[in-house]
């Protein structure tokens, strides 16, 4: 090991840890207003999906909670009628260490949907299998993207909130 100049050995920075400690569906609701109507025949859908992310620091300590929340509404392309309504809200449970304080907010919404997103799309493409429909496979989605207009977003309104001089 290198030494510095007050002779203590020179640290390298830890490597993150992240280790998935559990994950469930914290709420979830499946609506088919198709067959609540009686609607017949053959329909396409227009699947439109909504994605929000929410993270929390739990009591013990490095851990912490990533919920996913899921809103897949479904009409049908023709005449607009509502076929599904599918919200998931799924959770994960995460030991994290060594990742900076500055860069635990986009790890926790970047880093930790990830790894819990294919158990989402298996049980939405369950759901919607279940429900009667095809099963929806919902493609991957783009976390960093997703955080990087979030961020926006947050800018942009704090922009406009303060007050001009």
């Amino acid at each position: 090991m290198a030494e510095n100049d007050n002779g203590a050995a020179a640290q390298a920075p830890q490597p993150p840890k992240m280790n998935v400690l559990a994950q469930f569906v914290r709420d979830m609701s499946f609506e088919n207003i198709l067959a609540q109507k009686g609607v017949t025949g053959e329909v396409q859908p227009d699947v439109q999906v909504q994605v929000n992310l929410d993270a929390k620091k739990r009591s013990v300590e490095h851990q912490y909670e990533v919920v996913l929340k899921l809103k897949v509404d479904a009409k049908s392309k023709g005449t607009g009628d509502h076929l599904f309504l599918l919200e998931l809200d799924y959770a994960g449970v995460f030991q994290i260490e060594n990742v900076p304080e500055d860069q635990m907010h986009p790890f926790l919404l970047i880093e930790c949907p990830r790894m819990i997103f294919p158990f989402v799309r298996r049980i939405v493409s369950d759901v919607t299998r279940d429900g009667g429909f095809m099963p929806l496979n919902l493609d991957t989605i783009d976390f960093l993207a997703l955080y990087r207009a979030e961020i926006a977003k947050r800018a942009q309104q704090q922009a406009a909130a303060a007050p001009a001089n």
